[in-house]
């Protein structure tokens, strides 16, 4: 089903929930820059037929929802997930996220650990941002602004996807061509001003007390496979998969892998009793 929820700023949300609501924990999927909710439709259909409940926002200033210019923080984000858990009755959720997505989910479990009963950090990176990547993410703010999303959208479809990908999945390359052109310039640049602010990681998901999947693409080029491992190194009994034959979206370029690895992962979570009390 898909639904809007009013933020308490008044942002309007458009997400879809979809699945059954049984004793499975539900799941959120969190899109990644410059995307939106239709990135995760191979995950929630393969979600969906194993019995989990999924519930896929799109992030203020993407896809449906409402543009908010200016800055739109991390911890802007996390807080309208929690708003919108909130208001759909739900407790705790599985949270997963790629790339600026999988910060997101960091910072949901950073200020809400008890809402959190796995997480799933697709190509993503802990660390707190740089100050040349602080300059960076500002100046392409600004180019966004002035430009429109599809110089850039054509600069960066080869670092997206693995660039075999680009040329040997073609319907998969315009998909991601069509998110990224489609978005819109405001609400991409307040996120790149707010992301140039992100926090560091590292310690909460060193004291993090749930199941945590890390999978990355075999041949991601923004962060690389020693990343991965990295992230993977810090959380206490995390599972680390390598996607072969995908760059920064395994999840669109190589959904049976991804998929079949999240099934396996949430099905060994709920072995160990995940929605423990």
């Amino acid at each position: 089903m898909s639904a809007r929820f009013t933020a308490e700023d008044g942002t309007v949300l458009a997400y879809d929930d979809l699945g059954p609501a049984g004793e499975k924990p539900p799941v959120v999927l969190v899109h990644g820059h410059p995307f939106n909710r239709t990135m995760w439709q191979p995950q929630t259909e393969a979600l969906v037929t194993a019995g989990y409940r999924v519930v896929v926002p799109d992030l203020r200033g993407y896809g449906d929802s409402g543009i908010v210019p200016g800055r739109t923080l991390l911890a802007d984000f996390a807080g309208d997930i929690a708003a919108l858990l909130e208001h759909l009755g739900i407790a705790r959720a599985v949270v997963g996220g790629v790339s600026m997505g999988g910060q997101i989910a960091m910072e949901f479990h950073r200020a809400h650990p008890d809402r959190v009963a796995a997480l799933v950090l697709s190509d993503t990176s802990p660390v707190a941002e740089t100050p040349d990547g602080k300059a960076f993410r500002n100046r392409l703010a600004d180019r966004l602004l002035a430009e429109g999303m599809g110089g850039y959208a054509d600069e960066v479809i080869d670092k997206m996807l693995a660039p075999y990908n680009v040329t040997g999945l073609p319907d998969v390359a315009a998909r991601v061509l069509r998110m990224m052109r489609n978005t819109s310039p405001e609400g991409a640049a307040a996120a790149l001003r707010g992301r140039a602010e992100r926090p560091d990681y590292r310690d909460s998901l060193a004291g993090a007390d749930v199941p945590v999947l890390v999978l990355v693409g075999a041949d991601d080029v923004y962060t690389p496979v020693p990343e991965a491992r990295l992230l993977h190194g810090l959380i206490p009994g995390a599972e680390l998969v390598v996607i072969e034959g995908a760059g920064h979206l395994p999840g669109v370029e190589r959904p049976e892998a991804f998929n079949d690895a999240v099934v396996r992962f949430l099905a060994k979570a709920l072995a160990q009793d995940l929605d423990r009390p």
